[in-house]
This record gives structure tokens, C-alpha cells and sequence, in this order.
């Protein structure tokens, strides 16, 4: 049976806003030169947080850890709706919020607990006929989309100050928040979009071990294999 080497594994990156996943995976793969190296979760470009990547036989693992739970963090804006339900699209629609409470709030948020379905945004990496959703999207184009089976354990609204809500979200593999948030403002009536999230937990894993972008090109091989979760470990079965 072939060894592992120091690089086969996990690495946790704390990503910032700006670079999509598949940018820092390019990053790592450079600076290192691993020719094997994937995620295990696409964060949107201005999203920040936990992004599990896997290197080397590590890769072998990413179905697996891709079915992990997530947990985020974030905040929300109330009165405006965007056609990539985040701020990074354009507002198409603006109304007035209604006088809430931050029970009240908690009380619509509460509606999404536990099993449903979810319509998937058009902005999104799902491909249709091999063609990525945000592709066709940016042609203008919208296109039926299934809606997929998701879960959520927690919708903890936080603080509120008009027009911001500040969330917590504990949710399964494939939800997408900026969804969850759209939704949440319909159910209002006054509309809403995901003003900022970050990603804090991904099944055993916490942002508070992962590493941040700009130190990677300051570490030696040496020092990254220190920073890896070893392929046995991730092989377990119990975290």
C-alpha cells in the first residue's frame, strides 16, 4: 500500500471576501505546486469563512465531506430584493418594512426550521445540461430549477436594527442562504437580501483552526504540512 505524504489531507483556509473558491484552490495548487487539490463547499466570492480543502489522495474524501452540516453566520437586509438575492446583484424591487420586533422577527425566522424544499437561485454553480445556472443567468436567461431537499436546525435571529437583521444559521449540505434570506423577506412582505455571510463550521471543523490566505505564501512545505488534517483522519468515520 502506497504511504501518505505530509500534504495528503485537509487544509482549513479562512477565505476573505473578493476570490471564489476555485481561486484559492489555484492559489494553493501554485504555491505549492500539488497537482490534486479540490474543496469541499463553494463559498460565494463575497462571502468569507471556513473553506475545507482537500489535497492530494485527500480529494478521494471530498463526496464524503461534502455532506458535512454547515454553520454560518451573517446579516440581512429588510425593504430591497436583488436578482442574485445577495448585495452583489441588482436591487429590483424596494418596500417598506414593516414595524418588527426582534420576536417577531425570530417568529418568521422560526417558519424554516427542520425539513423542505428549496428553489435553488439562478446565480448559482448548479449546472443545467452541463452549463453553470450563473452563466445562463448573466445572458439573461432563467431557466426552471428543481428545488432540492434541505434542512435547517437553527434560524437564530440575533440583533435588529432597521433595516439590518443579524443571523445564525446551523443548516445541511446544499442550502443556500442567500435563498433562505430572500425567502425570509417574501414570507415579511417587504422583501430582503443576504447583505454578508461567513461560513464558521463545516462538519468537525472550525474557522478558528483554519489558516488565513495571506499567510500561505509565507509558509515553507514544512510549515503547511503542520497545518494539514491527516488523510487517516479524515478517513474516519466519528469526528
Amino acid at each position: 500500500m502506497k504511504e501518505f505524504n505530509a500534504l495528503d489531507g485537509a487544509l482549513l483556509i479562512d477565505k476573505p471576501a473578493g476570490p471564489t473558491s476555485h481561486d484559492i484552490v489555484d492559489t494553493v495548487r501554485q504555491c505549492y505546486r500539488i497537482k490534486k487539490v479540490g474543496h469541499c463547499g463553494t463559498l460565494d466570492p463575497a462571502a468569507t469563512g471556513l473553506l475545507v480543502l482537500l489535497l492530494g489522495r485527500a480529494t478521494k474524501l471530498s463526496e464524503k465531506l461534502m455532506t458535512d452540516d454547515k454553520v454560518y453566520v451573517g446579516s440581512i437586509k429588510l425593504g430591497e430584493t436583488t436578482n442574485t438575492h445577495d448585495a452583489e446583484g441588482e436591487i429590483n424591487e424596494t418596500k417598506p418594512v414593516p414595524n418588527l420586533t426582534l420576536e417577531a422577527l425570530q417568529e418568521a425566522a422560526n417558519a424554516f426550521l427542520g425539513d423542505q424544499m428549496q428553489l435553488p437561485p439562478m446565480v448559482s454553480a448548479i449546472k443545467i445540461d452541463g452549463m453553470p445556472l450563473h452563466k445562463l443567468a448573466r445572458k439573461g436567461l432563467e431557466v426552471e430549477r428543481r428545488e432540492r431537499f434541505i434542512h435547517l436546525y437553527k434560524f437564530h435571529i440575533s440583533e435588529y436594527e432597521l433595516p439590518y437583521a443579524w443571523f445564525k444559521v446551523a443548516c445541511s449540505k446544499g442550502t443556500y442562504v442567500r435563498s433562505l434570506a430572500h425567502d425570509l423577506g417574501q414570507a415579511l412582505g417587504c422583501g430582503a437580501h443576504l447583505a454578508g455571510l461567513r461560513r464558521t463550521t463545516s462538519g468537525r471543523f472550525k474557522v478558528s483552526a483554519a489558516t488565513r490566505l495571506e499567510e500561505l505564501t509565507d509558509l515553507s512545505p514544512a510549515d503547511l504540512a503542520k497545518r494539514i488534517v491527516p488523510m487517516l483522519q479524515l478517513a474516519a468515520t466519528e469526528p
